[in-house]
């Protein structure tokens, strides 16, 4: 894809939140405004190349995802999928609530649950699920793109099935903060966000709104064009 938008379905904490003011700071990017930020100096102070750190993260916004990038399937539109987007939050469900905390997952760090979420997996199983019709049917090219050779029997299962392997039984909530770390290094930068984050006093955070973000090529960075609280 270089010249057609994807567009991916996100949980973000808020244009005003203390949470979303935090993630973009770190990554240097707001994909509510599409602003370029200056990057925090504890963080510039702790990795001189904290740009180069957190690059892949910064192209897609500081998000946690539920459905993950697609492309439109033939005769879908935008305005489709924001109708389809409003429906999905208007329709009654418990609300996710979790212990949100920075820690490592798959050798990056991100903000997680501290304890598993039943009602987040119903949740991210519901976007995968209610959205899949916007999605185009998975190409040979797509497919390899994700390695499936790397990847268990029921990761390719839900690959081939949902066009993304890591959904369902395979979903880990995470709102990433860098890109993979060494080992070596991931010991002083984890010290560090988990002191920023600290800051905020979040004990909880409510995952309570839905977010459709849209990359209008495969250059471009990802914005937000539209977002729904979720009702409960």
């Amino acid at each position: 894809m270089t010249g057609s938008p994807r567009y991916a379905i996100y949980f973000a904490a808020g244009a005003d939140s203390a949470l979303s003011r935090f993630g973009a700071e770190l990554l240097g990017y707001d994909a509510y405004t599409g602003d370029e930020l200056p990057f925090p100096a504890d963080a510039l102070h702790v990795a001189p190349d904290w740009r180069d750190i957190t690059a892949d993260p910064r192209k897609y916004g500081f998000h946690g995802t539920l459905k993950a990038p697609m492309a439109l399937a033939p005769g879908k539109t935008e305005a489709e999928l924001m109708a389809a987007c409003a429906t999905f939050a208007g329709e009654a469900r418990t609300i996710p609530v979790i212990r949100p905390v920075v820690d490592s997952i798959s050798g990056f760090i991100a903000v997680i649950p501290a304890e598993p979420a039943g009602d987040l997996q119903q949740l991210a199983a519901d976007c995968v699920r209610d959205f899949d019709s916007f999605r185009p049917v998975l190409t040979e090219e797509d497919r390899a793109r994700r390695k499936p050779e790397k990847l268990s029997e029921r990761q390719r299962d839900y690959l081939d099935r949902w066009g993304y392997p890591y959904v369902m039984e395979e979903f880990r909530f995470h709102m990433t903060l860098t890109g993979r770390l060494d080992v070596e290094r991931r010991g002083p930068i984890l010290e560090m966000l988990r002191a920023r984050f600290a800051t905020l006093g979040l004990d909880t955070l409510a995952i309570g709104r839905i977010a459709l973000f849209r990359q209008d090529d495969a250059g471009a960075r990802f914005r937000i064009v539209g977002e729904w609280k979720l009702v409960s």
